[in-house]
Formats: C-alpha cells, structure tokens, sequence
C-alpha cells in the first residue's frame, strides 16, 4: 500500500471560473514560469469553444473532455522471477485526471501549422466528443491492460 503523500501542494481555483481544475490545466501549459502566457492560451481555447460549439460554459465541454480522455485501467511493469509484466492495474482519480490533461496537451502540442490555442480548443472538442488523439490514446491503453489481464494476479 503506498504511504499519503504528506506535504501536496495546494492549487488555488482560477479567477474566472473558479474552477482547481482549470488552474491545474493552466499549470500543466506553463512553460518557464510564465504563467500568464498560459492562462491566455486556455481562456483563449475556451473562448473558442465557446464560439465552434454555441455552448453557454465552455467549462463544461473541458469536464466532458477530462472523463472521456482519463483512463480508468493502466498497465504498470512488475519483475517477477527474472521476467518482466505488464500487470493492469485501475488508476486512481487523482492519476485518471493528471494523465487526461497531459494527454490533452501533448496531442495539442503534436499538431503544427496553428496557434496553440486553436489547436488546444480543438483537442478538448474532439476529445468531449469521444474522439481525437488523447481519446485514442486511453483506448490503447485499455487494449494493453485488456491483453495483459491473464497477469492480473500479479498486482500488489
């Protein structure tokens, strides 16, 4: 069992929509401190959002975006007897939504030719949708932890 993790940092809510999760995400953009460059990216995204999908809170299509992109299975290696495993394992929330936004921003960062807002506010459409690149990613790793369930037994 693993041990809590004592001293977490704390990540206050956003100012304009006072949402944790929103920050975190602004976060998770930030490159070099420079936070304010982020925080222009995601409400630009969402600004955009706003616009292509007439939806009144852009935040919503963000929370959608999140449950559709997090894994709920993962595979983890384990050395048993001098071979290696891939042993499927669930994900715990905190990890399911960690993972969902990196693989939201890494597939925004993988697309060239846009600015980074627009590719953003794209990802986090298709990705509510149930498609897109972070989507696809979550269903390998699902196949993964599908195809490796005869190792199950082997989880600590």
């Amino acid at each position: 069992m693993r041990r809590k993790v004592k001293n977490r940092n704390i990540v206050t809510e956003d100012p304009i929509f006072d949402s944790v999760k929103v920050e975190k995400f602004i976060n998770y953009i930030m490159e070099g401190g420079k936070k304010n460059v982020a925080r222009k990216i995601v409400y630009g995204a969402f600004d955009i959002i706003k616009d292509k999908t007439k939806v009144e809170n852009p935040l919503e299509t963000f929370e959608t975006a999140l449950k559709n992109a997090g894994p709920s299975m993962e595979v983890r290696s384990r050395r048993v007897g001098g071979a290696n495993y891939q042993v499927p394992r669930e994900v715990r929330p905190e990890r399911k939504v960690a993972l969902a936004m990196r693989w939201i921003i890494d597939a925004a960062q993988s697309k060239k030719g846009s600015p980074m807002m627009e590719r953003l506010a794209e990802e986090l459409i298709q990705a509510s949708n149930g498609e897109g690149t972070a989507v696809m990613k979550r269903e390998n790793t699902h196949k993964m932890a599908d195809a490796n369930k005869a190792f199950a037994h082997f989880a600590w």
